[in-house]
This record gives structure tokens, sequence and C-alpha cells, in this order.
């Protein structure tokens, strides 16, 4: 089966729809970080100095500054390592999984080895399934678009010398769990594992796509390799303004309030779609949005379009296919108002 692998959920998206397609936070900024950022306008004749901001992502992961990259958004990050590891041994990608990162291997000459995670493991993360001889492997943690959040010690088993192990942990900040707090299974502090990578985006809960701003952790001399393939200034100056405004410790707090708020709005989105004929929910959702399985789920898009909801299809997405659909979390109104017309456009061909 071919998968269209350049296909976002901004495709989706059109005047008049409500978006549960794109996982970006639709939000008002916060004065701490809407003024950096209206202040780094005035500062544009600079060329950008990136020395403030990776000093303040490496503080928040306590990491040195050396093992910090900053990119322009983590997508920036795949196509760095893609093109700077040319000749790696077996490159493999777990799927489900965000297509950009297999997009980034195949388009710098890599021949690419899938591991499909199974839905009757509720797509969990089972490390015996990546190949002993990879020399390079991606996984999504929490997953998109699955948002199986794996348990951080199975994450780590596939951690070994000789290895780079890229985790894109994008949407990371959005994972809480009760009793445990804010981003339970990141691997974004560990500097002790041969060979990781930790890829993290800011542009989810801030509203930041648009400005192109994600990081990228990992050991000193991989991070130099990669800077070197970096174009010059390849991170904006509002952009690296925004990245030590998300770094700064009320930054982090108000990220473990949203992530606590979306863990309520997701449980309510999960608690409805199990009222819904014919739905099945993957795994365990654990981030910013929820995957569902359905019969004739290219039907089910477009009447959903057709009565204002733009979704996220999911036949673009390995391990996935047709039956598939991905909804972002929005707030309980948004979710039962949604809700309701999936279930109207069901019942209305059962």
């Amino acid at each position: 089966m071919t998968f269209d692998l350049d296909h976002h959920g901004d495709a989706e998206v059109g005047a008049g729809l409500i978006d549960l397609a794109v996982n970006v936070r639709r939000q008002p900024r916060p004065a701490w970080l809407a003024e950096p950022l209206a202040a780094a306008l005035d500062d544009l004749e600079s060329y950008p100095d990136a020395t403030a901001a990776t000093d303040a992502v490496a503080a928040r992961h306590r990491r040195d500054p050396a093992e910090v990259l900053l990119t322009a958004g983590a997508a920036q990050a795949f196509v760095l390592l893609a093109q700077a590891l040319r000749g790696v041994h077996r490159p493999v990608v777990v799927h489900p999984q965000f297509t950009e990162p297999e997009a980034a291997l195949v388009n710098a000459g890599h021949e690419v080895d899938r591991v499909l995670l199974r839905e009757e493991d509720g797509f969990r993360l089972d490390p015996a399934l990546v190949p002993e001889d990879a020399g390079l492997v991606f996984v999504g943690n929490p997953t998109n678009p699955t948002s199986v959040l794996h348990p951080a010690v199975d994450v780590a088993k596939l951690a070994r010398p000789g290895r780079i192990l890229v985790v894109d942990e994008a949407f990371a900040d959005t994972t809480h769990r009760a009793g445990v707090g804010h981003e339970p299974e990141s691997l974004a502090g560990r500097g002790d594992l041969p060979g990781l990578v930790v890829l993290r985006s800011l542009t989810k809960t801030w509203g930041l796509a648009g400005l192109r701003i994600g990081y990228l952790l990992g050991p000193a001399d991989l991070v130099r390799r990669l800077a070197k393939a970096q174009p010059l200034w390849a991170v904006s100056t509002p952009a690296l303004a925004a990245a030590e405004a998300c770094a700064s410790p009320v930054a982090v707090a108000a990220e473990r309030e949203i992530a606590a708020a979306m863990a309520e709005e997701r449980a309510h989105l999960v608690d409805r779609l199990r009222d819904v004929p014919s739905v099945t929910i993957a795994g365990e959702p654990a981030s910013a949005f929820v995957a569902i399985r359905l019969e004739e789920a290219h039907r089910v898009r477009l009447e959903l379009r057709e009565r204002g909801y733009a979704v996220r299809r999911g036949d673009t997405f390995p391990g996935l296919g047709p039956d598939w659909l991905r909804i972002a979390v929005r707030d309980t109104a948004t979710t039962d108002g949604f809700v309701q017309t999936l279930t109207d456009v069901i019942e209305e061909h059962s």
C-alpha cells in the first residue's frame, strides 16, 4: 500500500470549518510570550544569536548547552538527521508515526525499514520488534497519530552503543498523569543513554506553528555534526525569543496546568466516542488528539466536512489505513457538538 507521506492535517482545514484536524492549541498568547515576541521585531536588523535561547532550553532540561540545537521546528531536525547520517546502517521508523521522519529519510536517499505496531496490542511499543542491527531508529512518544504514550523504560531499551535513537517528543508537553504529573514518560533529561536524540516542538501548546521553532537534545558530538549541516542563522530572532520564553519556569508551570486541563477534555472526548456506534478508539490516548477506526471513514470524513467539521484522514499513516480518522482534543462544548454530528452521520447510513 502506498502512503502519502507529505500529507498533513492543515490540508484538511477550510474556511468555515471547525478545525479538529490540526493539533495546534488556539488560545490567546500570555503576556510572558507575546511581549518578547513583539520586542524581537525591533531587533531584526541584527543577525539571530541563539546563545540565550540555547542556555534557557538547556537549563529547563538540566542539560549542557552543547547538547542543545535550536531548529526551525522539529521538522527541520528530521531533515538534518537524515542528511547528516547518510550511510547509517538500516534506518528504521516505528509506525504508526508522524510521517515526516520517513519522508526526510527517503528524500536523503535512505532505504527505510518500517516496524508496525499492532492495534491488538494497543499500538504500544514492543522493543523486540526493532531489528538488532538497526543503526538509526525513529519513534514517537506520545505517538502521532495514535496518541499512545509509551513507557520511558521501553523506549530506553532501544538505546545502545553504535545506534542513534531519535525520540520525537513533539507532544510530550501535552501529557499528564494523575498522581505522577507532567511529561511522565519524557527522556528529555536523559543524557546517559547512548545515542539518544530527543526532539521537541514549541508550536503545539503555544500556537506557534507559523513561527517554526523546536529543538533537539542529544550527544554534544552529534549536535556539532548536525549544526554543521544546518543553514546559517536557521532560527529567526522572534523564534529564538519564543524558545527562551517557553523554557522559563513560568512557561513550564503553565504547560503543566494546560496539560492537566487537556487530560480532562481528552477524557471527555474518549468517553463520548465510546458511545458512538461502530467506533473503536486506538490504544489509550494520552495527548492532544485521539485516533478512531470506523467503517467507511473516507465517506464519514467528507460528510463531516459538509456539516462543518474538519478531521484528519488516517490513510496516509503507515500502520493505520483507510478506516482511521484522527480528532483533535478541544473544549467539551466543541466535543459534544462534534460527537453528536458524527453519531448522526453514522446512524443515517447504518
